[in-house]
C-alpha cells in the first residue's frame, strides 16, 4: 500500500473534488426533474414536452446547430487547406491563423450585439453598403453567430491533424496516374475524414448548447438553451421543467461524446511525416488566398464595430470622437468592478485549474496507480467534457443554493474548474506521456520519492505544456457565461453576466468597452503565455 501512497492521496483529493462539484449536483439535477410532488414521477417530463414551443425549439436547435456546424467544418477546411497545400506566403498563413482563433478571445453574447451593430437597420456595414444585407435576427443571426462562434475549434482540430497527414502520398498518387480530384480525396480528404467527422459533431455540440448567441440575436426563433434560461430566470422561476430541459440538453451532449470515441478509429496515423515541396500553382494559390482572405475581412469587419462604437458620441447619429465612454466605464465602480472580479476568478481558476488537471494527468500518465482508478479519472474527462455549461452552472444552483457556498466566489471557480477540466488534462496528459518512462525509477534508485520526481525532474520538462493549460483556463474563465449565468450573485458578478444584465437597459457603449476589456486581457494573457512557453522551450534546448 506503501508502494503508490503519493499517488493515492493525489487521486482521493481528485476524487473527492469531483464526487462533491460534479457527481452531487448532477445527481440534484436528475432528482430535481423526476421528483414530483407523491414521489418519482415523469409529470414534468410530460409538461415540458407538451407545453407550447418546446418541440419547435428542439426542432430549431438540431437545425440551426447542423446547418453551421456543415458550414463551419467546410470554413475551416478551406483556412487549413490553404495553409498546408498551397505556396502562399508564411506571413499570410500566419494571419490566417491569428484571425481564425480571434473570436475565442471574446465572450459569445458579445457576438450577437457586433452583429447588430454590423448588420442592423443603423449598422456599420449597412451604412457601407447602403442598405441592410439581411434580417439579422432570429435564423440569420444564429448562423453568423455560431459560425463565428465554432471556427476556433473546428479550425485547430482540422489543422493539427493536417499538420500530420504525409504529404509523399501526393507524390505517389499522382505517378500511379490518379487525376487532380481523385488525388485530392485520396490524399487529403480521406485522412481527415475522422477529423471532419469530429469537426462537425463538437460544433454541432457547441451550437446546440450556446445560450450567449441566441441571448442577444435569436429573436423569435427560440432555441432549447433560451428555453432553459426563460424557465429558470423568466418572470415565473420552474425549477422542475428547468431540471428537464437540461437533462434535454444533456442527450445530444452524451451522444456526440459517444460518436467522437467511435470515430477515433478512423483517424489516420502515419509512421513517419515526409516533408516534401508543394507543387507551384498560381491559380490554386490565387484562389486560396483571395478567397480566405475574403472570410478573414468578414471575420474581422463585424469585430470592427467594437473597436468603433465606444469611441464615438452617440452612434450613429454623432459620430464624433470621444473617450468619454471609456472614461465612464474605468470610473463608474459597478463596471470597473466586474472586471476585477473577472480578472481574479480567471487567475484563480487558471492557478487551481492547472493543478487539478496536472495532477490527474500525473495520476494516469507517470504513475503505477491500478489501472481501473486511472480510468476513473479518464471517465471523469469524458463526462465534464460532455456536460453543457448551462447545465453545470444549472446543477451548481440546485446543489448549493441555501448553502454557505452560494453567490460566492468559489463556487464559480470550481464551476469552471470542472467546466472546463477535460481540454487541459488530454493537454497534460499527452505532453506527460511523450516524456521518458524510467526517469521515476531512476529518480527511486537513488532514494528520491515519487513527488520528489515530480518537482526536480517532470515539472521543469512540462512547463511549457503547464502554461498553455493556464492560457486555456484563463482565457475560457474570461468570456464564459453559460456556466456561470446561474450562480454568481450582485457581488460576484462577472463582466460577461453583467453584460447580460446590461442588455436589458440597452447600454451598449457599456457593452462594448467592457468587450474590450475581455479582448485586450485575453490578447494580452496569450501572448505572455506563448512568450513564456518559447521561453522556457528554448532554455531547455
Amino acid at each position: 500500500m506503501k508502494k503508490n501512497k503519493e499517488v493515492k492521496v493525489v487521486f482521493i483529493l481528485l476524487a473527492l473534488l469531483f464526487v462533491i462539484f460534479l457527481a452531487v449536483p448532477v445527481v440534484q439535477l436528475l432528482l430535481k426533474s423526476i421528483l414530483g410532488g407523491s414521489g418519482i414521477s415523469l409529470e414534468y417530463y410530460k409538461a415540458v414536452f407538451t407545453g407550447r414551443g418546446f418541440g419547435k425549439a428542439v426542432g430549431n436547435s438540431f437545425l440551426i446547430a447542423g446547418v453551421s456546424a456543415s458550414v463551419t467544418t467546410l470554413l475551416a477546411f478551406f483556412m487549413a487547406y490553404t495553409i498546408h497545400y498551397t505556396n502562399i506566403a508564411s506571413f499570410y498563413k500566419k494571419i490566417i491563423r491569428g484571425v481564425a482563433v480571434l473570436p475565442m478571445l471574446l465572450p459569445t453574447i458579445t457576438y450577437g450585439f457586433a452583429i447588430i451593430y454590423s448588420f442592423g437597420k443603423q449598422g456599420l456595414l449597412t451604412k457601407l453598403f447602403g442598405t441592410q444585407l439581411f434580417e439579422i435576427y432570429g435564423f440569420n443571426g444564429l448562423l453568423l453567430g455560431y459560425v463565428i462562434y465554432t471556427l476556433p475549434i473546428s479550425f485547430m482540430l482540422i489543422d493539427n491533424t493536417m499538420r500530420f497527414i504525409d504529404k509523399k502520398y501526393m507524390i505517389v498518387s499522382r505517378i500511379m496516374g490518379d487525376n487532380g480530384l481523385s488525388t485530392f480525396w485520396i490524399t487529403v480528404v480521406r485522412p481527415l475524414l475522422g477529423t471532419l467527422a469530429a469537426s462537425f459533431i463538437q460544433s454541432f455540440f457547441l451550437c446546440f448548447t450556446d445560450f450567449g448567441i441566441p441571448a442577444s440575436v435569436g429573436g423569435e426563433f427560440d432555441v432549447i438553451a433560451s428555453v432553459l434560461y426563460n424557465q429558470m430566470l423568466g418572470s415565473i422561476p420552474d425549477f422542475n421543467k428547468g431540471a428537464v430541459v437540461a437533462v434535454v440538453m444533456l442527450v445530444p451532449s452524451i451522444v456526440s461524446i459517444l460518436v467522437l470515441h467511435y470515430l477515433e478509429k478512423y483517424n489516420v496515423r502515419y509512421n513517419k511525416i515526409s516533408a516534401i515541396e508543394i507543387k507551384r500553382n498560381i491559380k490554386r494559390d490565387a484562389a486560396c488566398g483571395i478567397i480566405s482572405g475574403i472570410f478573414m475581412l468578414c471575420i474581422v469587419s463585424i469585430f470592427l464595430v467594437i473597436f468603433i462604437v465606444p469611441f464615438v458620441e452617440e452612434w450613429p447619429y454623432n459620430i464624433q470622437f470621444t473617450l468619454k465612454n471609456i472614461q465612464n466605464v474605468l470610473s463608474d465602480p459597478n463596471l470597473s468592478n466586474v472586471y476585477t472580479n473577472s480578472l481574479f476568478v480567471a487567475v484563480i481558476t487558471a492557478v487551481c485549474g492547472t493543478l487539478t488537471a496536472y495532477g490527474a494527468a500525473l495520476v494516469t500518465a507517470r504513475s503505477t496507480i491500478n489501472n481501473k482508478l486511472k480510468s476513473v479519472i479518464e471517465s471523469i474527462a469524458l463526462i465534464t467534457n460532455t456536460i453543457p455549461g448551462m447545465v453545470l452552472g444549472l446543477a451548481f444552483l440546485f446543489a448549493f443554493s441555501g448553502s454557505s457556498l452560494q453567490n460566492t466566489f468559489f463556487i464559480i471557480i470550481i464551476c469552471n474548474i470542472v467546466h472546463f477540466f477535460s481540454t487541459p488534462y488530454l493537454m497534460m496528459k499527452n505532453s506527460l506521456t511523450k516524456m521518458n518512462a524510467s526517469w521515476e525509477t531512476t529518480a527511486k534508485l537513488m532514494g528520491d520519492n515519487w513527488i520528489k520526481t515530480v518537482i526536480r525532474i517532470v515539472t521543469p520538462n512540462a512547463v511549457s505544456t503547464i502554461l498553455e493549460v493556464f492560457s486555456y483556463y484563463f482565457i475560457n474563465a474570461m468570456v464564459t457565461i453559460s456556466a456561470v449565468i446561474f450562480i454568481a450573485g450582485a457581488r460576484t458578478m462577472v463582466i460577461t453576466t453583467k453584460i447580460k444584465e446590461l442588455q436589458h437597459y440597452a447600454k451598449f457603449n457599456e457593452i462594448f468597452v467592457l468587450s474590450l476589456l475581455i479582448l485586450f486581457t485575453n490578447i494580452v494573457g496569450k501572448i505572455l503565455f506563448k512568450w513564456l512557453a518559447s521561453a522556457t522551450s528554448s532554455q531547455k534546448s
